[in-house]
């Protein structure tokens, strides 16, 4: 399969352990509005290299098997018109995940909301790594409200960063896909000490969230666009916006560090805070 090809998929990691459903569902439906192939991956953990672990790692491949079997079959049965691929991993999640987004348009994981020493220390962590190290964009699912006034809008963080604007030109291809509003929201800091005023200050954070989302705007006339400048702490005041919607999309700082751990602390505040899915997109 040559680059061209592995290009034209999403994959969605499954977890035998939890809810495979909402991610599988998200990655079903990308795959159905983009025209791309569903990849299902679950990977199956090294163990201790003894003879008593191995019959304890072929359970643990036979209910792999089983697992991306059914979700398979289950996503078939709704999504007909989606090709879909099931495959099973051998290493660590994390790093298998990792691995595949360099060769694919979108990875897609389930939320587990591991406290901080699961997500560095546990063999089987994947949401920080993989948001980390990922060379395409990640979806981080969380609990979406049911009955929610406003569901059919997107919201994307815009800070004039080169992240920030491959995070906007993915949150206009999503919300132009799903006939979405956006919500470009800048969220402003007023400084401890400067020499200019705060209405000066406010109105130069407005003018670049209006110059930078304007360079988009033109490319897609049909998309209903939001601006807005708030006051406060990013991660709170994103979360806060993106409670009824359909995803929160923000920028990624940097390659993920040696250890492959360091999202920002925008990032990793809301995979924690936000109740709706987080799309984080790398720098392009």
């Amino acid at each position: 399969m040559n680059s061209a090809e592995i290009r034209q998929e999403i994959v969605v990691g499954v977890d035998h352990r939890g809810d495979w459903h909402p991610a599988v569902t998200w990655g079903a439906d990308e795959a159905r509005l983009r025209g791309l192939h569903l990849r299902p991956a679950l990977s199956v953990p090294p163990r201790h290299d003894t003879a008593d672990d191995a019959p304890n790692r072929w359970r643990l491949a036979r209910d792999g098997r089983r697992t991306l079997e059914t979700a398979t079959s289950w996503t078939h049965a709704r999504w007909p018109d989606v090709g879909i691929t099931g495959s099973l991993l051998d290493g660590f999640p994390g790093r298998q995940l990792a691995l595949l987004s360099h060769h694919v348009r979108l990875v897609v994981l389930g939320s587990r909301h591991l406290h901080r020493a699961e997500e560095i220390l546990g063999s089987g962590s994947v949401v920080i790594p993989v948001t980390a190290q990922a060379r395409c964009p990640v979806v981080v699912g969380g609990p979406q409200h049911e009955g929610s006034p406003d569901p059919l809008r997107i919201v994307v963080g815009v800070d004039g960063s080169e992240p920030s604007e491959a995070a906007l030109a993915l949150a206009f291809e999503e919300a132009a896909l799903r006939g979405c509003a956006l919500y470009a929201i800048a969220v402003w800091r007023p400084p401890v000490f400067s020499l200019r005023t705060g209405d000066a200050l406010f109105h130069d954070q407005r003018r670049l969230l209006y110059e930078t989302v304007g360079r988009r705007e033109k490319e897609y006339p049909d998309v209903q666009m939001h601006h807005e400048v708030r006051i406060g702490s990013p991660v709170e005041v994103l979360a806060r916006a993106g409670e009824h919607a359909r995803g929160i999309v923000v920028g990624r700082r940097g390659e993920g560090g040696c250890t492959g751990m360091r999202v920002g602390s925008v990032v990793h505040g809301l995979l924690h805070r936000s109740h709706c899915p987080v799309i984080t997109v790398p720098a392009r």
